[in-house]
């Protein structure tokens, strides 16, 4: 059973899983061992191990770092109260594409890498259901659940739906630009945003961005 702790991480806990998502991004899953972190971190032989003793372990560690990085793309001068934004941001369903459009222009634009990680993991988590599990857990508490609250407060009438709805959208987008038949044909961020406002115009009603009274 992997062993879990809320302490906050140590430097080199840090420094073995940025070097396991560095790994997943460049070799895939099978570069992914303990001794191939030890050596691309320039760690003594066997600190992997005694930090994360079992590949199960390994896997979670990397999901976990993997979130709090990207949870970093989204900054938090941007984002809604739960992460760090205003109120008033989060209410407005047109700062609300262009926040989003941001977001998703700076993950292409700079952070491919941890979104190679991501798909890495996301398909190893189809055939270990307790990745599976793990992997869902930490991705609706970072992305979900406050893309959630921003459209219940831009006035979604039914803010579960939109959410699966918007993330498979943002998550369409983010693989076929990285991984997919456009990945030399990354849109501009004036791009997502005119993307963005029409999927919120059709979820949220064309009044909500327009400034008209319901």
């Amino acid at each position: 059973m992997t062993r879990r702790t809320s302490a906050a991480p140590t430097p080199r806990a840090e420094l073995i899983a940025d070097t396991a998502i560095a790994l997943l991004a460049e070799r895939g899953l099978r570069g992914l061992t303990h001794r191939a972190v030890d050596e691309a971190a320039g760690l003594p032989q066997g600190s992997t191990s005694n930090h994360a003793r079992t590949r199960a372990a390994l896997l979670e560690t990397t999901v976990r770092r993997l979130a709090v990085r990207e949870a970093r793309v989204l900054t938090p001068d941007e984002m809604p109260p739960e992460a760090g934004g205003t109120a008033q941001q989060q209410a407005d369903p047109e700062a609300l594409a262009g926040l989003i459009a941001s977001a998703l222009h700076r993950y292409l634009a700079h952070n491919k890498p941890l979104l190679v990680a991501r798909y890495e993991l996301a398909l190893e988590a189809t055939r270990r259901p307790e990745l599976r599990a793990f992997y869902d857990r930490t991705g609706a508490a970072s992305f979900g659940a406050p893309l959630n609250a921003m459209l219940r407060s831009a006035g979604s009438t039914d803010p579960r739906r939109h959410t699966l709805m918007l993330l498979s959208w943002c998550d369409g987008v983010l693989f076929s630009c990285t991984a997919g038949t456009y990945s030399t044909e990354a849109p501009t961020e004036a791009e997502l945003r005119a993307s963005m406002r029409e999927m919120l115009t059709g979820m949220l009603g064309a009044t909500a961005l327009d400034g008209s009274a319901p």
